[in-house]
């Protein structure tokens, strides 16, 4: 990979360690150390979510208008602000909910321009470099929960705190190296298209990205469910808490230690993006249908296991394809669209889960899961109808031969 690339994933690693102190212990805090009702922590945090869609989309269109590298410093700074006087506030459950925007709304920002900035620095690399940003933050996810709950078994200040010295690093990095990647981000946000031709085209490729993104959505409704219904169906089945939290490593692990074993997949047999989402697809559904059946944990082992095969192949492909999409100058702002997607199935998701939940039962949410990835199948099959030139059925090889 490029040099750019490693420091790309660097400061992703950096960042998504950062928020990851946190956010898995949000519910726990506000419960129990703040004296809410889980019904109010749940708000908070949806609240959370919905500031993270408003910085995707803003900072997505940021890096378009002022470049990439102003877009993460600002987003640093109020994500940095936000965690440091956390770390003072956290007694005050308003400071709380507060600051959990301001957390939210700055982290939103950064994300979708370093995966815009990755496809800008390395344009030929296809889906690697939002491979290896995907790679980067799910280890910065494992890394960042289990020294979050190490600090929080000490004291849980030294959360915040730790939170905030993390992203101090990050706007180190950021400010000291990022600013070589600026030329990139300007390159990108230069050209204004003004003939009505382009301007029809630049039409059929946003529809395009709409529905992908219908058909990612689903995907990410149905992914919630194994961080909010499922964690409490395990519960429910006897299954201990710790063997809950093993599923999470698993996923982890596999998705750092078996890149090599996908990457001879999609390089021997599934060479096109599309049909990396159908192959992905047609594993979410396997995983879901094992889980309407699972009742012991080494049937939640197997589906995690097959869920996380599955992710492997579709949540690089999803942004790789809005980066194919993008306009010039609008790769930031589809890159926004589509993390602000992921945060919206995770605002949902929940909340429909524990509906049919409740009403209908556990297995019957798992195989309504199930069926809806035919909506994803659908979206898939047709989202680029309107733009038939940009050949998302064939490999790369095959596009450069034409």
């Amino acid at each position: 990979m490029p040099k750019a690339i490693w420091i790309l994933v660097i400061g992703m690693t950096i960042n998504v360690t950062g928020a990851s102190f946190l956010w898995p212990l949000n519910t726990i805090y506000i419960s129990q150390e703040l004296g809410q009702s889980l019904t109010v922590a749940g708000s908070v945090l949806m609240v959370n979510a919905a500031a993270g869609i408003t910085g995707n989309l803003i900072g997505g269109k940021l890096f378009d208008r002022i470049g990439g590298y102003k877009t993460i410093i600002t987003g640093v700074s109020i994500t940095m602000a936000s965690a440091f006087s956390l770390a003072a506030l956290h007694h005050s459950f308003t400071a709380y909910v507060v600051l959990l925007i301001g957390l939210g709304f700055g982290a939103g920002m950064m994300v979708p321009c370093m995966y815009a900035f990755a496809g800008a620095v390395w344009p030929e690399g296809g889906r690697r470099p939002f491979n290896a940003m995907y790679v980067a933050q799910n280890v910065g996810v494992a890394a960042g929960a289990a020294i979050g709950g190490l600090l929080a078994s000490v004291r849980f200040d030294l959360v915040f705190l730790g939170n905030g010295l993390m992203y101090l690093s990050f706007f180190i990095l950021a400010f000291f190296f990022f600013k070589n990647l600026q030329a990139e981000g300007n390159r990108a946000s230069t050209s204004n298209i003004f003939e009505q031709t382009q301007k029809i085209e630049n039409q059929k490729r946003f529809q395009s990205l709409l529905l992908l993104c219908a058909g990612f959505l689903v995907c990410w409704i149905a992914y919630t469910q194994w961080a909010s219904t499922i964690s409490v169906h395990t519960q429910n089945l006897g299954i201990p808490l710790s063997y809950y939290s093993l599923l999470w490593t698993i996923n982890g692990s596999m998705i750092i230690f078996f890149q090599p074993v996908i990457k001879f997949f999609i390089q021997r047999w599934v060479h096109s993006l599309k049909s990396q989402i159908y192959v992905g697809l047609s594993i979410f559904m396997v995983s879901y249908l094992i889980l309407a059946q699972a009742e012991v944990f080494t049937a939640f082992v197997a589906a995690m296991i097959i869920l996380t095969i599955g992710e492997m192949f579709v949540w690089p492909a999803v942004p790789t394809i809005a980066h194919q999409l993008a306009p010039q100058g609008k790769a930031g702002f589809y890159q926004g669209i589509v993390n602000s997607i992921g945060t919206g199935g995770r605002l949902i998701g929940p909340f429909f889960g524990g509906i049919m939940a409740d009403v209908f039962g556990m297995a019957a949410l798992f195989y309504v899961l199930a069926g809806m990835f035919s909506i994803s199948f659908v979206m898939t099959k047709i989202f680029d109808r309107g733009v038939p030139h940009l050949q998302f059925t064939r490999t790369a090889k095959e596009k450069s031969v034409s």
